[in-house]
Formats: C-alpha cells, structure tokens, sequence
C-alpha cells in the first residue's frame, strides 16, 4: 500500500494540461504515492446543476491531500445561461468549487509564496522573496450574499443602523448586500500562522494588511486580534498597513517586505499583485491549508481560448506540487523539486510562450524532471 493517498482534480481548459504535465517531475521524484482522480468544473456545473459533485467531496476525505488544477467560473447571469435547458428553473445556483472546499474542509490558511527565481526574464526585481497569509474561509468571500434582499433583513438593518437608511428609496431587485464577516477566531488563527511560520523561517517582519480607517468594526477586530498574537513573538516586527497603500509600495520596494497577512478579499487582491512582480501568475501557486487537509493548486484560470494548445506554463503547478511535498513532511523531495525549477529558468534553454520562448508545456515539464537526480 502506498504511504500517500492524494486526490488529482484537473478541472477545466489548462487546468488538464498543467497538471498532467506536472506528473512528469513528480513521478521523477518516486514519491510513494497513489492517485486517485475525480470530477471538478464548468461541465459538470452545465450538464450537472453541481461543479463539485458529492462523490468529489467523499474522494477527498479519503485522502491526505489534494492537487486542484484550475477551473471556469462566471457571473451568476452567465452561469445561468450555460446550465443544461433541463436544469433550468429548479434553483440551482453556482458556487466556486475552490470556496466550498475550503469551507467545508475548513482550509483556512491560503498560503502564497512569491519568490522571484533568478534569471527569470519576467521578474519586476531580482531578490524577491516574501509569503502572503490570506484568511481562506471568512470576509468578503464569506458567501452571505442577497438579492434581493428579503423585507425582513432590510428592515433589521435599517433599523440598527442609519447609515443603511440612505438606501430605503431604493425597490429590492436594485439593490444588493454581500457582508464581510469575520470572527475572532478566524482573525487570530490566520495571524498566529503567519508568526509561527516568520518564526519557523527565521523571517524578522510580519505585515498585516488592513483597511480599518474605513471597515472600523471588522477591519478593528483584525488588528485588535493581530496585536494579541504579536505580543508572543516580541523578537518578530509587527506593522499593520492599508490596502491601498500597500498596493503602492509593493511596487516601490517588494524586498521591504517578508511576510503579510490578510483577510479573504485583501489578501487576494495583493497576492496577484505580488505574483506579478515574480513572473506572474505563471509561477505563482498556493496552498489552501486546514489543520488536516490541504489542497494545493495554482492560481491561475482556466485560460480557455489557450486549453489544447500546449502553450501554458506549468511552473506553478510544479510549484503546487513542491508545496504539496512540504505539507506531507517531504521536505528533501519538495527542496530537490524547487532546486530543478529554479535551475532550468535560470539557465534559460527551455522557455514557455509567457517567457518569451517557444517551448510547450510539456517541453518545459520535461526539463524540471531531467535536472532531478
């Protein structure tokens, strides 16, 4: 029997390619491992009424971990449009199978490292290095959404808070709500993550990225909370951020910054901000972590009009799977994986489409695994 159990979810357009195309290293490597490999995606959400069926679900609790490659989603309306005539008008309604599996799993560590390999032509800078903690299961991606909205829920919020008052004017197909909900726990365990791992990394700064001046109530309980984590760790720095700001002088001086933390939607708005400055989305993967499960992917799309064309970088998803390694407690086999990445770029022979270069996708998953020993 083999020591590792791990579910494979391709999903859509080059979510396919890249992942298969990351199995040519990651079999190089040996890891003890069977693969079990199930249904995830825009097709199964048109044909089905369900982009994350229950049997994907219960493959995924019967396994250590997960590689997600990347799937479609659209708007609600275009959703919609695309589900199967024989579905219509039984009130299904799309959710992002990425955010039901981080909530149902509870992965509530979305970790993001950008680091920018030498010799990568597409580097902002040479030299940089920090990880983003986003809140994986809270804030604006809570999933608390109306619309309309119920009598009931305008009535109770017009009553408790004037400010909503302004809307009243307003009929109930026009206006819509999505709440930013955040807990003490959720906003302590994502910061406490961020030290342990600063302190794990022998990193000196963590940076947490807020914008309370304006979202006081939830913004306020983020830094209230960041602040009681940071007094047990007195020998790492401790800054909070605005947003806005940090959007600016992650362009001026990224190498300021080691490690940052964030609620949902921030930390994802400056963690493809940062993956830009090494690359781009390309090269940049992530892990989205619970303290039993994870599932670790790239973080980009789907990219349909590119799906069969063999042009997309696989580096991040090779990236997803050096992650994957690490969490498994592999840390040698996830080391020599990241060494052989960093090689083939710096040299600079195999280049994918995005580099500059004509190589495939595979082309390039080919030369990761020939400089693994």
């Amino acid at each position: 029997m083999a020591r590792y159990r791990i579910a494979v979810l391709p999903g859509d357009g080059i979510g396919k390619e890249v992942v298969e195309a990351a199995f040519i290293p990651l079999e190089r490597l040996g890891l003890d491992a069977e693969y079990f490999w199930g249904d995830v995606g825009w097709e199964f959400w048109k044909n089905q009424g369900e982009p994350l069926p229950q049997r994907t679900i219960d493959l995924l609790r019967s396994t250590d971990a997960c590689l997600f490659g990347a799937i479609t989603s659209k708007t609600a309306d275009e959703a919609m449009k695309e589900l199967h005539p024989s579905l219509q008008g039984k009130g299904l309604k799309y959710r992002s199978p990425i955010i039901q599996l981080r909530q149902l799993f509870d992965l509530y560590v979305n970790l993001r490292p950008c680091k920018a390999f030498p010799g990568n032509p597409l580097n902002y800078r040479e030299g940089i290095d920090l990880v983003i903690f986003r809140e994986n299961t809270e804030g604006l991606y809570s999933g608390v959404e109306f619309h309309p909205v119920p009598a009931e829920v305008r009535e109770v919020l017009e009553r408790h808070h004037q400010a909503m008052r302004r809307f009243s004017h307003a009929r109930d197909h026009e206006i819509a709500i999505s709440l930013r909900l955040m807990t003490g726990e959720g906003c302590r365990r994502i910061v406490q993550k961020a030290f342990e791992y600063a302190e794990h990394s022998g990193r000196k700064r963590v940076t947490l990225v807020e914008k309370a001046n304006v979202l006081r109530e939830t913004g306020g309980l983020m830094i209230r909370e960041a602040a009681k984590v940071a007094q047990a760790f007195p020998v790492i720095g401790f800054d909070v951020a605005n947003v806005d700001a940090i959007a600016m002088w992650l362009v001026k001086n990224p190498e300021h910054y080691e490690v940052m933390v964030a609620e949902n939607l921030f930390g994802d708005i400056i963690s493809d901000l940062a993956a830009q400055l090494v690359g781009g989305l390309g090269f940049s993967a992530s892990g989205n972590i619970g303290d039993h499960y994870a599932i670790f992917e790239p973080t980009h799309g789907s990219a349909p009009k590119y799906a069969g064309l063999g042009k997309a970088n696989p580096i991040a998803m090779i990236n997803a799977c050096a992650m994957m390694l690490e969490w498994l407690g592999e840390p040698h086999l996830s080391m020599a994986l990241e060494q052989a990445v960093g090689e083939v770029i710096k040299e600079g022979k195999v280049r994918t489409y995005d580099m500059g270069g004509t190589a495939s996708t595979r082309d390039m998953a080919r030369a990761v695994a020939e400089r693994i020993g």
